[in-house]
């Protein structure tokens, strides 16, 4: 049962007045129309204000009108950016991470564990190698928007959506999707010339990930008959892969872009990836030892990288 409101000043004055009168607690409250257990409490020095519920208010009334100022300029503004304006803190949305059962985190931990010592001149003999997927449409849930009730049709409160968007599969260069043949060929026109580029005469490591087009045998046997060493590589295991990283850099670029068409799309990417510096990706490399260090540390399970 809810808490009734507390008595006012009035009230509290017309006990006191009743009590003088001698009337009883029970007549008092019915005369006033509030409980006996009410005008109990105020007659024995116990009626104190009851303790406000309900969370504290954290933005003052001439914020609301800041906010409402920002929101009605653009409805799809995010709780973080008006907050940041504000000086508000807002609840966060959780990061997302591959599932890893019992049997991968052991082996996450196994393979940190052999890796633990190596040094960051080891690891930039390691050629990293990921595909990455782009839409035209940024994002499945999208942003959210800002709007009072009967607004819910407004066009400046619509998002618009592509049932089938346009996307490429992206290594390095475009393609259209990736299968053991397909992405072989990728490695013929495009890795190994990548690779005599970086690393001359040298010798060097691949590395990829478990994907089916990866783990096929035929891609098995086209390294082999290469010469080319491929390191071994924990399932499920993106943040220990530093090309993650320019993937989120090309992508944030994408989202300030906007491309209209799937040409520009491509010539984004490009444009994107091009913008990318040595500098970066040195300083991804020389992270390899703290990812290693943070994934013995966590146990095996996802790490912040």
């Amino acid at each position: 049962m809810g808490k009734t409101a507390d008595l006012t000043a009035v009230q509290k004055a017309i006990i006191d007045t009743l009590k003088q009168e001698g009337k009883t607690q029970k007549e008092i409250s019915e005369r006033i129309g509030c409980s006996q257990s009410a005008v109990s409490r105020h007659l024995s020095g116990k009626s104190v204000g009851r303790k406000k519920c309900g969370r504290k208010r954290c933005t003052t009334r001439r914020g609301d009108r800041t906010l409402r100022k920002i929101v009605e300029k653009d409805r799809f503004q995010t709780l973080g950016t008006c907050g940041s304006r504000n000086g508000l803190q807002w609840c966060r949305i959780p990061q997302v991470k591959p599932l890893l059962n019992q049997k991968q985190r052991q082996k996450r931990l196994t393979w940190a564990t052999e890796k633990q010592h190596w040094t960051v001149a080891q690891w930039s003999k390691v050629l990293f190698s990921d595909e990455s997927k782009f839409c035209m449409s940024f994002g499945n849930q999208g942003a959210r928007v800002w709007r009072k009730t009967g607004e819910r049709e407004m066009p400046k409160c619509l998002k618009s959506s592509v049932k089938y968007p346009q996307s490429v599969m992206v290594w390095g260069a475009m393609s259209a999707a990736v299968n053991a043949a397909s992405y072989q060929e990728i490695l013929e026109h495009f890795m190994l010339p990548s690779a005599e580029k970086l690393y001359g005469d040298e010798d060097f490591i691949f590395q990829h990930d478990l994907a089916p087009a990866h783990s096929a045998k035929t891609t098995g046997k086209w390294f082999t008959d290469h010469g080319i060493t491929v390191l071994n590589w924990p399932a499920n295991s993106p943040d220990l892969n530093p090309i993650e990283n320019l993937w989120d850099i090309v992508k944030r670029k994408l989202r300030d872009a906007r491309p209209n068409t799937l040409d520009e799309l491509k010539a984004t990417i490009e444009a994107s990836w091009a913008s990318i510096t040595p500098q970066q990706c040195h300083r991804l490399i020389a992270s390899m030892p703290r990812r290693i260090e943070a994934v013995i540390s966590a146990k095996g399970f996802p790490t912040k990288y």
